[in-house]
């Protein structure tokens, strides 16, 4: 009894460590967007004397092309990220400050952003960036009917640092790869086919946040995950021998 109360007393001296703060950003993008400006202004002059009257006119033509590049942060992907890394009992986590129209730093300089206090409370940041990301909708025949399966796919791939806030060491990197797909069988008799676009990224939300949680898990912990092989198991037993007739 005297043990357990020393070992109590010990925890409450000095404390549980607490699992450090991780503020997840939402996932950074750009993207180029184009712009075409055509207008056309007519202007007529009316002339006119004693005998009859007329009308002239002229009209300019204005002719425009330009782009430019708009970035920002996709906010649908982030919630089961956070909520596997909560699974997970690495980190605790804290809200950062999402990036608006008005954030006056490029949303890739997350150094930048972390020193500005957009991370407030953070030890580390989880920065994502997504580099690709494909919706495909695609009606494939079956062989020797009369129907066809209609299919929505999204992939989302994603790059992914854990910096820390005070030092902005990355103590991790890796790719995360999330994807959903619908799929329906339909005839020639369907006049419209729905198919649903929220299950497709609520599919894809999930799958990326499990890729997240076991890639931190293997390169923090060290620990395989469960859908990977795992290493076989030896034992100490001694080889077999060959069969002996005993007499």
């Amino acid at each position: 009894m005297r043990a357990w109360i020393g070992i109590l007393g010990l925890m409450c001296a000095f404390g549980v460590q607490a699992a450090p703060k991780v503020a997840v950003a939402d996932l950074a993008f750009q993207q180029r967007v184009e712009q075409y400006i055509h207008t056309v202004s007519a202007q007529t002059n009316m002339q006119a004397n004693r005998y009859n009257a007329s009308a002239s006119g002229s009209y300019n033509e204005y002719e425009e092309r330009s782009s430019y590049i708009e970035q920002g942060e996709l906010r649908k992907f982030t919630g089961d990220i956070k909520g596997e890394i909560l699974r997970t009992g690495m980190f605790q986590l804290v809200q950062g400050t999402p990036y608006t129209a008005k954030s006056t730093e490029d949303v890739y300089d997350v150094i930048k952003r972390i020193k500005n206090g957009s991370f407030k409370g953070a030890d580390y940041v989880l920065f994502g960036t997504v580099s690709d990301i494909d919706f495909n909708q695609d009606m494939n025949e079956l062989a020797n009917t009369d129907s066809y399966s209609a299919i929505l796919s999204l992939t989302l791939v994603a790059d992914f640092s854990l910096i820390n806030t005070r030092t902005f060491e990355i103590t991790s990197a890796f790719t995360a790869t999330g994807e959903g797909q619908d799929t329906k069988l339909v005839n020639g008799r369907d006049v419209h086919v729905s198919l649903n676009r929220g299950r497709v990224v609520r599919d894809v939300s999930k799958s990326i946040g499990e890729d997240v949680a076991g890639q931190l898990r293997l390169q923090l912990r060290g620990e395989v995950p469960y859908d990977q092989p795992q290493p076989m198991q030896r034992n100490n037993l001694p080889p077999d021998e060959a069969p002996r007739i005993l007499r």
